[in-house]
């Protein structure tokens, strides 16, 4: 899956999408929450014989929400699932932003 892929399958949520970050400026202003955010910080490839036999991308997924929003969670879930990503998350609250951070964590092939 490329991040092109995984971009459309989040969108299909129905909340904002950006990699990284939502970016500012004056037509476009930074999404109200719920939001979600996603991004490829690392890789766990499997290899041997000093080669990469197959390449896996750890990808984050980030829903950020200004309250615990069940619904929110639920589809992203469910996009996730209907697309057979299996996945890990957790969750945080930010006290500077307000907001509660729910993380799933995803490896692609």
């Amino acid at each position: 899956m490329t991040l092109i892929e995984l971009k459309r399958i989040l969108d299909a949520a129905g909340y904002p999408v950006a990699y990284s970050h939502f970016t500012e400026s004056t037509n476009r202003p930074i999404p109200d929450p719920p939001f979600i955010v996603y991004l490829s910080p690392s890789t766990s490839n499997f290899f041997a014989d000093d080669t990469v036999l197959k390449k896996i991308n750890d990808l984050t997924v980030e829903l950020y929400t200004s309250y615990k929003d069940l619904s929110a969670e639920q589809a992203l879930e469910d996009v996730l699932e209907d697309n057979e990503i299996p996945w890990e998350a957790n969750e945080v609250w930010i006290e500077s932003e307000k907001m509660f951070k729910k993380t799933y964590e995803i490896g692609v092939i």
